[in-house]
């Protein structure tokens, strides 16, 4: 032994690490990574579709091959099961006023028509329900009927005269009293909402209203939507295209249609609808938005209207005086998907629909040629696939029997389920031992004579 290494024997070779080694454990290396990151996004994936079927299994509505829908059992139960009961115009004082106006000349007939009708439809839809109930002692709910927007409208009643009618009413309702207003339902079918009755805050602050808006505080410093109590009801549509008979138009095929876009409104000042007339004079062989003319020889009609409407791939709908739009569910009807432009819009049933495959929602903030792009590069398939969901569940849209296989009173009807309470009770509710109810002065319920205070 020396100072020298360690000798090898005459058959010992070192061991050689050669290119073709190297290169051999680089690949070994490259491949173990790559792998892992496949897997690794593979068991991401699987999550994700795991809860995507999870989902769509217990909270989205599914069509059936009849035309129905069938609601999901997670949080609405298996059937529908509820009673309502609905006031008679002349049971309560005051409700005449808030339906046919002070000198009760306008009819339900004339409230029916226009974007507001849905006050007389659900009105009338609810008499004829078989879930309604003329007991109210085995109610549910009840509903308080009103045609006030199209009163007011028609001149029927000023502000002052529907506040002063709404708290006629409410004194007039033991029910409510006992309640506190908790299982009474009302109509607000405008983008005002229950701002109609100036006084909502103070008086039907727990009520259930159901209304297309759920947001007005652009012009008010509260909205009166709540969304954990309040229903989005959809506008309402012209019967010619939602009844079963002939529609007034029917959709045309993709490839017939002479517009990417567009837009059919006034600007009514505002920002985004100015924003897209301006886009359709910077690009007209893309986006359509005609001057609408509602009188003279140049009257933009209904037929006029719905034909221009389904001239498009995507009807854009941005937001107006409110953040809803009568244009979105119109969209559904002509069969072009329909591309919301109003960042605080609520939508009906979002409970079960799942909006981001049957529409689109593009921030207002950017409307302008990036928008004009994005829907340009969807590929003609997609567009299909998204209107071919939309005709599924569209007949939500529909005000109809709840009879029927599928209509906007189904939803209606199931979203009430949610909110059944066996108990009620307010600030001016009391119990004893017996389980009577009665009222501050220790007054039994069955002896409450109007009318009574309100808050």
């Amino acid at each position: 032994m020396n100072n020298k290494g360690r000798q090898f024997g005459a058959h010992s070779n070192p061991p050689l690490c050669t290119r073709s080694h190297q290169i051999g454990a680089l690949l070994l290396v490259c491949s173990t990574f790559f792998l892992t990151r496949a897997y690794d996004r593979l068991l991401v994936s699987t999550a994700e579709n795991s809860f995507d079927v999870f989902r769509r299994s217990h909270y989205v509505v599914e069509s059936n091959d009849d035309g129905s829908v069938s609601w999901p059992e997670r949080g609405y139960g298996s059937r529908l099961s509820l009673k309502i009961y609905v006031y008679d115009e002349n049971e309560i004082q005051g409700l005449k006023p808030l339906m046919y106006g002070r000198d009760g000349k306008i009819t339900a007939a004339a409230c029916l028509k226009g974007q507001w009708g849905t006050q007389v439809k659900i009105h009338t839809l609810l008499q004829q329900s078989r879930f309604r109930t003329r007991k109210k002692e085995e109610a549910d709910f009840f509903f308080v009927p009103a045609y006030v927007k199209c009163v007011r409208m028609l001149g029927g009643l000023n502000d002052k005269e529907i506040n002063q009618a709404y708290k006629q009413v409410l004194s007039q309702m033991p029910h409510f009293r006992l309640s506190g207003g908790r299982d009474h339902i009302f109509v607000f079918p405008s983008g005002a909402g229950a701002h109609l009755f100036k006084s909502w805050a103070t008086y039907i602050n727990r009520s259930i209203i159901l209304t297309p808006e759920g947001d007005r505080t652009d012009k008010k410093d509260i909205s009166a939507f709540n969304t954990w109590k309040d229903i989005i009801v959809p506008g309402n549509v012209d019967d010619g295209m939602t009844s079963d008979g002939a529609k007034i138009v029917q959709p045309l095929p993709l490839s017939k249609r002479k517009y990417l876009a567009n837009y059919l409104g006034r600007d009514q000042g505002k920002v985004g609808r100015l924003k897209l007339i301006e886009l359709s004079k910077q690009f007209p062989e893309k986006l359509e938005s005609p001057v609408l003319k509602f009188s003279g020889p140049d009257k933009f009609g209904k037929l006029d209207y719905f034909e221009h409407l389904r001239n498009a791939k995507f009807c854009l709908a941005p937001r107006g005086e409110s953040s809803w739009t009568l244009r979105f569910y119109e969209s559904f009807f002509v069969e072009c998907v329909p591309v919301i432009l109003s960042d605080q819009v609520e939508l009906p049933f979002q409970n079960v629909i799942d909006y981001s495959r049957i529409s689109i929602k593009w921030p207002s903030s950017e409307i302008g040629p990036q928008l004009l792009e994005y829907l340009e590069a969807i590929p003609d398939a997609t567009i299909e696939e998204m209107i071919a969901r939309g005709r599924l569940v569209r007949c939500l849209w529909v005000y109809a029997s709840d009879s029927a296989p599928c209509s906007t009173m189904q939803g209606i009807l199931w979203e009430l389920q949610r909110k059944v309470r066996l108990f009620h009770q307010s600030t001016e509710t009391f119990w004893l031992h017996n389980a009577s109810f009665v009222n501050r002065q220790l007054v039994e319920f069955s002896n409450w004579k109007p009318p009574m205070p309100l808050p």
